[in-house]
């Protein structure tokens, strides 16, 4: 796998940082009577009605996001929407209710987070929201999922001009299904909802259903085999300031996500930010211009671990065409357990190995 040089990479960086000041059963039918005379003067005794048989059980509908029930059998098509995660925008609203969580580099040092929401309907409050890259276009597209953002670099928006694409955009046609905070300064006050996006979506034409890739799960009361002890690690990706934690919890079966030594919560509810997998993952990132853009190679495949019941796999990250970022050890894609997964993209500079430190007990 080629290494991009980490010298451009931070000179990169450095050069945005300085630029950054910006029913029940029912009895049978009686029997039918007989219009012969009764053999017996007799009253006729009565046939105890039987009841009819419980219909079977419906089959249990699944999420291919996340493996839990669901209570539709058709899921609606996934939003992808692009979160703020500058220190100013921290803690932020919904990310508890996404079935998947990305994390990436932007320009400058700071990341991106990437929310993908299908499986739980009605969630109030999303974001702040923030600008698109054309890797996190992909991201997104990969499950099917309307991007949603604000704003984006010029790159981005000459894909999504140019490609058509179905996007939902606060500073263009889709700024109705948005709303500002003013408990908060912008740029990192601008939110959204479930429904919001819901409704834009079906306005914009963007609604019907779309095939959505999946993944393969196991029982969540399976043991992982081959894995090393792994119940605390952290992830640093450029700047202090995005040092991000994972604390394994034995009784929720889940991992806790920590930024900068602070538990990671949702702003209104107070829920914890935890995922049952985590997958780090290594890509060759390029700096673009002065300002920092970046490109990150998400078609490579490369180095990975995976995080799971207080175990780390090592193994590698592949994506076939059309297909969306998977897991595999020894050519095989591992199955994940049921409930969220994190995906964290980290620079292949200085080394994959150098941005994951893991503390075994």
């Amino acid at each position: 796998m080629p290494i991009r040089s980490s010298s451009r990479l931070a000179a990169g960086i450095l050069l945005s940082s300085l630029a950054l000041s910006a029913c029940g059963p029912q009895p049978a039918e009686p029997p039918a009577v007989s219009s012969a005379p009764p053999l017996s003067s007799a009253a006729p005794a009565l046939a105890t009605p039987v009841p009819a048989p419980s219909p079977a059980p419906s089959p249990v509908s699944v999420s291919g996001l996340t493996g839990l029930p669901v209570t539709e059998t058709l899921l609606p098509r996934p939003l992808a929407v692009m979160i703020n995660n500058a220190p100013a925008a921290r803690p932020q609203s919904g990310l508890t209710k996404a079935d998947l969580l990305y994390e990436v580099l932007a320009e400058g040092g700071i990341t991106r987070l990437i929310a993908i929401y299908q499986s739980q309907p009605g969630i109030p409050k999303i974001g702040p929201v923030r600008s698109i890259r054309p890797y996190l276009i992909d991201i997104g597209e990969s499950y099917g999922g309307v991007t949603v953002h604000a704003g984006g670099s010029p790159a981005a928006y000459a894909i999504l001009q140019r490609q058509h694409k179905e996007d939902m955009d606060e500073i263009g046609r889709a700024g109705a299904y948005f709303w500002r905070d003013k408990s908060r300064k912008a740029p990192h006050n601008l939110y959204t909802s479930e429904d919001k996006l819901r409704a834009g979506a079906e306005k914009l034409g963007y609604g019907g259903a779309v095939e959505v890739q999946g993944y393969s799960f196991t029982n969540p009361d399976d043991v992982p085999a081959g894995g090393e002890p792994a119940s605390e690690f952290k992830v640093r990706f450029l700047l202090q300031s995005y040092t991000v934690d994972y604390k394994y919890d034995s009784a929720s079966r889940t991992y806790a996500r920590w930024v900068n030594g602070k538990q990671h919560l949702d702003k209104d509810s107070g829920e914890p930010v935890e995922a049952a997998n985590i997958i780090v993952m290594g890509a060759d990132h390029k700096v673009l211009d002065e300002a920092g853009r970046l490109s990150v190679n998400l078609e490579l495949g490369g180095e990975a671990m995976l995080f799971q019941r207080g175990e780390v796999t090592r193994g590698r990250w592949v994506r076939k065409p059309g297909d969306i970022i998977r897991f595999v050890q020894d050519g095989k894609e591992a199955a994940l357990y049921p409930g969220v997964t994190h995906f964290l993209i980290v620079p292949n500079t200085p080394s994959f190995a150098s941005h994951v430190a893991v503390t075994p007990s």
